[in-house]
């Protein structure tokens, strides 16, 4: 693609409010699931369970199985007994996390938290702008059962009803603890389905990326140029990368599930010359029109909050005119968007 957008507007579309899903499916699979030609802009309407008859036998399909951290605390201050909210970015060191406090302003370096029923306290170590506070846990026991047992699922801020299950803000491959907010793209997975895609001679990889609440961070700059993208830990296995380059050999098509996915094996082939390695690190990739695509040849994605860095990642892979067009008929069909919405595979 040779178009190059730069104003925040070229990526904005108008979405009403209704069609924003609150709650998941029953069944995780029963989701739509648009189909869009990225060369053409042809589209179909389909549900997932048909993205079987889209994967070709010697493909690979690759999946994040980062597991989201139920990672909303609530406490109190002992002196008063008020409340506070507390909510896990990132692991700094063994028991230090960044995190983001409401209400900060009460939360000065040295002031201590209590979580439960006394099991878990915690002091602040450090402020950080924007209400950051680097704070220290203290605890008996392992924290990750304390955590599963305490904290809730941070959901998006657009998504305001109670999450009865929280095990469907998980997918259903999630391994690695570290994400603070799901994969969303891979929730329409189901054990069966993918049994029948491995059944067709298509390759089940997995690799690692911790999605950052930075995903959320509404861009603020008109020029998307000025954005300074957030950096999310990622991880790719020998054995993955191995198994890649080998699809890759025989003709088979990478087909990835989701934006995390696509944001790890593009990092790892902007790196090594359009090939994959094991690699892990810090990426902040900004994926917009105009980027070079090395690895990706088709996607499952979700439909995406206007003006955000995810449209744009989209939008270099269709291009913008196609993608606007598609998110239009998806409005048009009342399509079910973002987290717990319907999907889109794109291709060539």
């Amino acid at each position: 693609m040779t178009e190059t957008y730069t104003s925040l507007d070229d990526f904005d579309y108008d979405l009403p409010h209704e069609l924003i899903a609150q709650t998941p499916l029953e069944k995780r699979d029963g989701s739509r699931l648009l189909e869009l030609n990225a060369d053409t802009g042809e589209l179909h309407d389909r549900h997932f369970y048909d993205i079987i008859d889209y994967l070709n036998p010697g493909d690979a399909l690759v999946m994040n199985n980062s597991r989201v951290l139920p990672a909303r605390l609530y406490g109190v201050r002992p002196e008063t007994g008020g409340h506070v909210e507390v909510l896990l970015l990132r692991q700094d060191q063994d028991d230090v996390w960044e995190t983001l406090v409401k209400p900060a302003r009460k939360y000065p370096v040295g002031q201590k938290i209590v979580f439960g029923d006394g099991r878990l306290t915690a002091e602040v170590t450090e402020e950080l702008e924007h209400g950051g506070r680097m704070i220290k846990f203290h605890y008996d026991g392992i924290f990750l059962e304390i955590l599963e047992e305490l904290g809730e699922m941070p959901l998006p801020p657009y998504i305001k009803e109670k999450l009865e299950d929280q095990e469907r803000y998980q997918t259903v491959y999630s391994k690695v603890n570290g994400s603070a907010a799901a994969p969303t793209a891979g929730l329409h997975w189901t054990p069966e389905l993918l049994q029948k895609v491995a059944d067709k001679g298509i390759k089940l990889i997995e690799l690692t990326l911790h999605v950052g609440l930075g995903t959320f961070r509404p861009v603020e700059e008109d020029n998307i140029d000025d954005h300074k993208m957030h950096s999310e830990f990622y991880q790719l296995s020998e054995e993955a990368a191995q198994t890649l380059n080998e699809v890759r050999a025989n003709g088979g098509r990478i087909v990835a599930t989701g934006t995390t996915s696509i944001r790890t094996l593009e990092t790892i082939g902007a790196k090594f010359d359009g090939t994959l390695h094991a690699d892990s690190g810090w990426t902040d990739i900004f994926i917009k029109p105009g980027f070079k695509w090395q690895v990706v040849d088709a996607f499952i994605t979700n439909f995406h909050l206007p003006k955000s860095t995810l449209v744009m990642l989209v939008a270099a892979f269709t291009g913008r005119d196609n993608i606007l067009n598609a998110y239009k008929h998806a409005v048009t069909e009342k399509y079910r968007f973002f987290s717990f919405g319907d999907a889109m595979f794109i291709h060539h």
